[in-house]
């Protein structure tokens, strides 16, 4: 059986075409063969580009439970006794609870499912946070608003409860987006790289995948072409662009001795180069790697905020147990 892999950064596909992360044209290879291969360097990408697909989908999940709640939610700030107070206008008709009950149901089920999700999840892993908290608040309305509705004394809270999702809904949205960005840059990187190297050999020049690169290879940089690996000017001198790289925003110039990294792009000169660093050990997939890493780990502001959730979680719990508690006990001695 054969597969097709990315010669650039190690994806696999059971498919001809392009590459997802970096465009470049994949290459047929034998499954054996593709067991062989540098697994390390192949999972990484694998877990980084599953992890980026598996974002792209949660944004456009949030966005969509975001917008579709925000709408439903006007009819039901509209019919809310509250709001209409508020806004000294009545309006009133025969079943209208009953529609404002079905109305947050959609919401709380559709908008706030999410967050159903997430107390299961929290829960199972013995740490409840945020996810508890917001689930636990958005039940609570909704179950005591529907009691009300059929025949319990007291207030609805379906404007609360809808107002609530949207607003998490939106937060979660922005947050997925701002992960979404970083691996977007990511991906960016892992494109500065070309497709192909000009090893010079024997006195021919033959084209290569980056892949193949050994170190003490000598290659050809032609104009305006990118690096493909680190390494030192051998011969001529010229330009190079590692704005990308390395933020510089004017080109360096190079002469022979001069370190060049792979990535960077060359200007109107050409360029031989002897091959230093090649594959992970290149300057650019020790970034990509760095950058990866800093995604996976959690900061100590972010523990911290975990703790102060959890926190926060408890006290929210136990305050609405003791008044609960209090409420009744005061109601059965007045009784």
């Amino acid at each position: 059986m054969y597969m097709y892999r990315c010669h650039k950064c190690g994806m696999e596909y059971n498919a001809p075409g392009k590459c997802e992360m970096d465009g470049a044209k994949l290459v047929k290879i034998n499954e054996g063969a593709s067991k062989k291969h540098s697994h390390a360097n192949s999972n990484n990408n694998t877990k980084h580009h599953d992890h980026t697909q598996q974002h792209k989908m949660m944004v456009e999940d949030f966005k969509k439970r975001f917008v579709v709640s925000t709408v439903i939610t006007i009819p039901i700030l509209i019919l809310s006794p509250l709001v209409q107070g508020f806004l000294h206008i009545n309006i009133s008709f025969l079943g209208d609870k009953y529609l404002l009950w079905a109305l947050s149901s959609f919401i709380f089920f559709y908008g706030g499912l999410p967050f159903l999700k997430g107390i299961y999840e929290e829960l199972k892993n013995k740490q409840p946070g945020m996810m508890t908290l917001i689930a636990l608040a958005i039940s609570v309305a909704y179950i005591y608003s529907g009691a009300v509705v059929f025949g319990l004394k007291g207030k609805f809270f379906f404007w609360e409860l809808a107002t609530l999702i949207d607003i998490m809904l939106l937060g979660h949205w922005l947050e997925m987006k701002s992960v979404i960005s970083a691996s977007s840059a990511l991906e960016s990187l892992v494109k500065l790289l070309p497709d192909v190297a000009h090893i010079i050999k024997e006195g021919s020049i033959t084209d290569v995948e980056i892949s193949n690169l050994k170190k003490g290879d000598t290659l050809l940089i032609k104009a305006l072409e990118r690096i493909p690996a680190d390494g030192k000017v051998v011969k001529s001198e010229g330009y190079l662009d590692e704005s990308m790289i390395t933020g510089e925003s004017k080109p360096i110039k190079k002469k022979p001795g001069d370190s060049v990294i792979g990535g960077s792009q060359n200007g109107n000169s050409i360029l031989e180069i002897v091959v230093e660093q090649s594959g992970d050990d290149l300057y650019l997939n020790k970034v990509i790697n760095l950058v990866k890493e800093a995604q996976a780990s959690k900061s100590k502001t972010q523990r911290l905020a975990d703790t102060a959730a959890r926190w926060l979680t408890g006290v929210a719990i136990l305050s609405g147990l003791s008044t609960f508690i209090y409420w009744i006990l005061c109601r059965g001695l007045a009784a």
